[in-house]
This record gives structure tokens, C-alpha cells and sequence, in this order.
């Protein structure tokens, strides 16, 4: 079993190889960046792409392969953020001018620390879940999600933070019923 050390130098190593390889990546011309993407991803370069924008994708690629993509919050934030600035442009371009944009909100949080205890009484039982660090606990099995629990709970599909009261239903006045 590698040491801690062992483990911290194999991955300094691993992104000195990375900074190295996305370096030279810069004096390849566009010929070479779609050679290497072919070599290195193992799929067709997008053929319509400029050498400037080739060679940051590739270089995002590579990184992405080595020490993982964006979460899907963040994906899904990102591209909120792309189709609001189209729908901008596409108004300027009509020569309408768009409103204000609207703030983006932050990242949707649990706020649910390690250590709190949710409790939840199903069918006449009452069930307690732990926050971890790296999930939530359920009679001895780690979960990656509310979801998991309310699922283990109740046998069929729940959503998690509803199930345990973090999420307000939806106000039956409004029209939202449920």
C-alpha cells in the first residue's frame, strides 16, 4: 500500500507531467492540436473550431481526464449563465434592449453540517439519519443522498430533502398543490 507521501509525490508528478504536456500544446499548429486530440481523447476534434479555441478545449480536456470534470451543479450553472447570455444577445441584436440580468443565485446547499441528526417517523417507526462528511448514515450503511435514505425507508422514490421537512411543500394556495 503506497504512503501518504508516496501518494502526495506520484500526484505532484502527475500535474508537473499535465503542465508539460498542455505547455507544448501551445506550439502545435492546428494540424498538431487536432492530431493530438485524436491520440490523447481518442475521439474527432471539432472540425469547426480555430486553433485559439482547439487549444483550450484540449488543454480543459486533458485536465478534466486527469483531475476530473465540474460537478453537475456547477455544469448546470454554467450553462444557465451561456443560454442567458444568448437570450441577451439575441435581444440586442433585434435592437431591444434586455433588462437587468437577474442575479444568479449560489449553488443550491443542504447547510446540513456532519453530526446533525434528522429524524423522520415512517409507517409507525421512527428513523434517524446522520449527516457525515461524506454523505448520510442509516443503520450502519453510508448513503450519497437523502434521496437514498428515503428510498431505503420508504421503498419507492422520494425526494430527500422533502421527506425530511428541509424543503417546504409547495403552498396549496398558490396553485402549486402537493
Amino acid at each position: 500500500m503506497p504512503t501518504s507521501s508516496s501518494t502526495g509525490s506520484a500526484l505532484a508528478q502527475a500535474e508537473s507531467d499535465l503542465d508539460r504536456e498542455i505547455a507544448t500544446l501551445g506550439d502545435l499548429d492546428l494540424a498538431g492540436l487536432r492530431s493530438r486530440w485524436r491520440q490523447r481523447l481518442r475521439t474527432a476534434p471539432p472540425p469547426q473550431l480555430s486553433r485559439a479555441l482547439l487549444l483550450r478545449l484540449l488543454a480543459y480536456r486533458l485536465q478534466a481526464k486527469a483531475l476530473g470534470d465540474l460537478d453537475r451543479d456547477t455544469a448546470r450553472l454554467l450553462d444557465r449563465l451561456a443560454r442567458e447570455r444568448l437570450r441577451r444577445r439575441a435581444a440586442e441584436a433585434r435592437g431591444r434592449r434586455s433588462k437587468a440580468a437577474p442575479p444568479i443565485p449560489p449553488a443550491p446547499s443542504t447547510g446540513l453540517r456532519p453530526g446533525t441528526l434528522l429524524l423522520r417517523e415512517h409507517a409507525g417507526q421512527v428513523h434517524t439519519v446522520t449527516v457525515l462528511a461524506d454523505g448520510f448514515g442509516w443503520q450502519g450503511r453510508t448513503y450519497t443522498s437523502l434521496s437514498e435514505v428515503a428510498r431505503a425507508i420508504t421503498g419507492t422514490r422520494w425526494n430527500g430533502p422533502r421527506f425530511f421537512g428541509l424543503r417546504d411543500k409547495r403552498d396549496a394556495s398558490s396553485g402549486g398543490g402537493r
